[in-house]
């Protein structure tokens, strides 16, 4: 049974089931989810706690000693297994199917792993902990359901805010979910409950925005300039290199071009994002960007790219993060400016 964070504390107020696996890469999700996991097992009886962590050199054995073992006192308890790279091996695999087939009784066991690539979530030791479980994954909020994440941590504390509010709190802290946290815990010290202001909020909110190069896409294919234009000024004052940047700009032109180009020879879209290695959020935002632009722009693109390119390399003269920007926005076409009501219809001579 596969749930996400968002639907674990409804999942528990329901059950408490023997086996929960957690896995992703958003570290506060995760950690609150194996906390809330943690506190209903406590409130079950569950006092004591066993945990083994996976290492060079574990011995696998241990696993299969600790779910036969019964606790001095027989009281209930939690048996936590952290593999922290998510690779248990070939031992470890058969260990998990195991433990996975036969759980140890009067016990809460609490897998807990890193972020899993689909090959991963795949493999049988993986299955079998999904079929004999709960596995809760702990997937990034997107930027869209920011606002909205952080509506519903200030509601925890009695506080609310409008849209506008809500959007520059995203804005800054967009990709840094632990930062999000603690500034939302730093209004509650500094506000009583009840609606927040912009203007209180502003000065007392710090810039905690972390951008991720590989979500620069996400922003040119959905047409965000504002925010095209705030991660990559993030970007700069990171120090992370133009070649990466531009790297991740050409690869959505690349992708651009690959699937306009099959499309045009009657392949059907889903197969042209396939074979262009176009996956998840990707997917759903690229034909709607195929839209904007023309082959031809993306060639002309492409060109501007290499010529930044040899900007970053020092061949030619010219700021390279202005190159940057200006490519980024000619491929998010401005919003076209609606004509002044006594002007309609007319030409301009």
């Amino acid at each position: 049974m596969r749930i996400d964070s968002e639907q674990l504390g409804q999942h528990l107020r329901r059950a408490l089931k023997p086996l929960y696996t957690v896995y992703g890469d958003e570290t506060l999700l995760a950690l609150e989810a194996a906390d809330r996991i943690r506190a209903q097992a406590r409130a079950a009886g569950h006092s004591e706690r066993e945990v083994l962590t996976v290492e060079s050199g574990f011995d696998w054995s241990l696993l299969a000693m600790s779910g036969n073992s019964l606790s001095l006192f027989g009281t209930r308890r939690i048996l936590e297994l952290r593999i922290p790279n998510g690779k248990p091996g070939a031992e470890g695999a058969e260990a998990i199917k195991r433990l996975a087939a036969d759980l140890p009784p009067d016990t809460i066991t609490l897998v807990l792993l890193p972020k899993l690539d689909k090959a991963t979530l795949a493999t049988a030791w993986f299955e079998a902990l999904d079929a004999a479980g709960v596995t809760v994954a702990t997937n990034p909020v997107s930027p869209a359901r920011l606002p909205e994440w952080l509506a519903g941590r200030l509601e925890q504390q009695g506080q609310q805010a409008d849209p506008q509010t809500l959007q520059f709190l995203a804005d800054m802290v967009e990709g840094n979910l632990l930062a999000a946290q603690q500034e939302v815990h730093k209004l509650a010290l500094l506000f009583p409950p009840g609606m927040l202001t912009l203007e209180a909020v502003e000065p007392a909110i710090a810039d905690v925005a972390r951008y991720d190069v590989f979500k620069l896409g996400e922003a040119l294919l959905s047409a965000d300039r504002a925010r095209f234009v705030r991660m990559l000024d993030g970007l700069k004052g990171e120090g992370v290199a133009p070649p990466l940047v531009l790297w991740a700009i050409s690869e959505e032109i690349r992708a651009l071009l690959r699937v306009s180009t099959a499309v045009s020879q009657r392949r059907p879209m889903q197969v042209a994002l396939r074979e262009a290695r176009v996956w998840g959020a990707r997917a759903e935002l690229l034909p709607r960007a195929l839209q904007r632009m023309q082959a031809s722009e993306l060639e002309d693109a492409l060109l501007e790219a290499a010529a930044a390119d040899r900007m970053s390399k020092g061949l030619v003269r010219g700021d390279v993060w202005d190159a940057l920007l200006r490519l980024g926005l000619r491929l998010m076409p401005a919003p076209a400016a609606r004509p002044a009501r006594g002007n309609r219809g007319r030409i301009a001579r």
